[in-house]
């Protein structure tokens, strides 16, 4: 049966150098890392708080979305600077925390493009809820302004969701300022059809609808001419901002009632 040596005075004597060289080594170190984490802990949460109320103001979402997002980032430096500070090799840590953010920011850029339009629109302001927007194609109350998406109420009573990225970069028609929308409707008629009698009977019947403006005046405009053939006339009214829809399907059935009543005068 093997048996460990005894360890002799000198070898323990030899340890305890050792151990009291690393304590006077790193003692140091871990106790500035210690308070550094400390302090830096308290501070981060001030400035959050911070943050916090100077984006107060802004929407509730977006408004906990950054203090958040500032928060964890300062913590995360935080970590990394006390973590140097107490004897650690961070250069590996700092090199795969950066490939992974830029491997995050590729997969989610189509989600980063929608935060930053939504942090334009909040700022900016280029409509707010409750206006009548016109935007990629879609048409309607904004119901909800979000952090990635806006979220419009059509006509129709539908919702549709439109990405903040593309709705910030592209164009944007806001009918709730000019207080007016034109509803504007286009027919093929002979081009033997007599103008200033039309507007006789249409200018009135497009001047008594309820939702009809009275200024600007509705109008009759020749709008093209094939000659020999039709031509195309457009009559033009304005009404407030959202009731565009319903009164041109109103216009529309008093235009076919007085064409169907020519008609039957023939």
């Amino acid at each position: 049966m093997l048996f460990a040596a005894p360890i002799s005075i000198s070898q323990l004597s030899i340890y305890a150098e050792r151990l009291t060289s690393l304590v006077v080594l790193y003692l140091p170190r871990l106790l500035s890392a210690l308070l550094l984490l400390v302090v830096g802990w308290w501070a981060i949460g001030w400035a959050s708080r911070l943050v916090s109320a100077a984006t107060a103001r802004l929407d509730v979402s977006l408004s906990s979305f950054l203090s958040s997002m500032f928060s964890i980032t300062l913590k995360v430096l935080l970590l990394i600077s006390a973590a140097g500070m107490a004897g650690f090799e961070t250069t590996s840590f700092v090199a795969i925390l950066g490939a992974a953010g830029l491997a995050v920011g590729l997969a989610l850029q189509g989600t980063l493009a929608n935060f930053a339009g939504g942090v334009l629109i909040l700022i900016f302001k280029p409509f707010t809820v409750g206006d009548v927007i016109e935007s990629q194609g879609k048409s309607g109350t904004v119901q909800a302004i979000q952090i990635f998406n806006t979220l419009l109420l059509t006509p129709q009573g539908d919702t549709v969701i439109l990405p903040n990225g593309a709705t910030s970069n592209g164009v944007i028609v806001n009918k709730a300022h000019p207080q007016r929308a034109l509803v504007e409707i286009q027919l093929e008629l002979d081009a033997a059809t007599d103008l200033d009698a039309l507007r006789q009977q249409a200018l009135p019947l497009l001047g008594h609808d309820e939702q009809v403006l009275p200024d600007p005046a509705p109008q009759v405009v020749l709008v093209s001419l094939k000659p020999g053939a039709t031509m195309t006339v457009a009559f033009r009214a304005y009404t407030a901002p959202g009731q565009e829809d319903a009164t041109r399907n109103r216009l529309m059935e008093k235009l076919q009632q007085l064409f169907a009543t020519q008609e039957t005068k023939k």
